[in-house]
């Protein structure tokens, strides 16, 4: 499994995966609200906006690649340096590589990213309590979970109440890779 930027060439296999699992994603991923009636963003206007973000170094926007197939979309966001080093992640996977332990690899591959080469301190990712398979990806990788956010993100039509899971670049001994290869 491998994570590399997300690219215009990858628009066919891209909306392909989002198209058969339509479904699959409808529960837990994010809206926008019908009172700001934006609609769908096209494919190139997603990757021209992430990659202006991570030309500003604000995302950064990984393909999940399995075999060469894209598999699914990791995102680093709201990057902030300076005196919080933080940043957020948040992803999808399709239904057929789901259960599969990629999700957990491409997520420790990602914070051991921005540990080891952004320097940021703290990696924050907020998930429905409902969402049983991601809470089982955190779990997995050792995030400690920090409370809930009520009606965080807009999802499916509603604002749902997340839980906010986190870690600290000072909480690893070793890189989160190195840890998930170990259990």
């Amino acid at each position: 499994m491998f994570l590399r930027p997300l690219r215009f060439r990858d628009r066919r296999a891209w909306l392909k995966l989002r198209e058969k699992n339509q479904n699959w994603f409808t529960e837990w991923e994010a809206t926008i609200p019908n009172e700001f009636n934006e609609g769908k963003a096209s494919f190139y206007q997603i990757v021209r906006n992430l990659s202006n973000e991570a030309r500003t170094q604000r995302a950064l926007p990984f393909v999940m690649t399995i075999d060469g197939q894209i598999a699914g979309q990791i995102t680093v966001a709201n990057i902030n340096y300076g005196s919080t080093r933080s940043a957020y992640i948040g992803y999808w996977i399709g239904e057929e590589f789901a259960g599969k332990g990629y999700t957990p690899l491409a997520v420790a591959m990602a914070i051991d990213h921005c540990f080891q080469v952004l320097k940021l301190h703290r990696i924050e990712i907020a998930i429905r309590p409902e969402n049983t398979k991601s809470l089982r990806v955190v779990e997995k990788l050792g995030l400690r979970q920090e409370g809930m956010r009520p009606k965080f993100l807009h999802i499916n039509g509603d604002w749902r109440d997340h839980l906010i899971f986190a870690i600290n670049d000072d909480e690893l001994t070793e890189s989160l890779v190195s840890k998930l290869k170990k259990s």
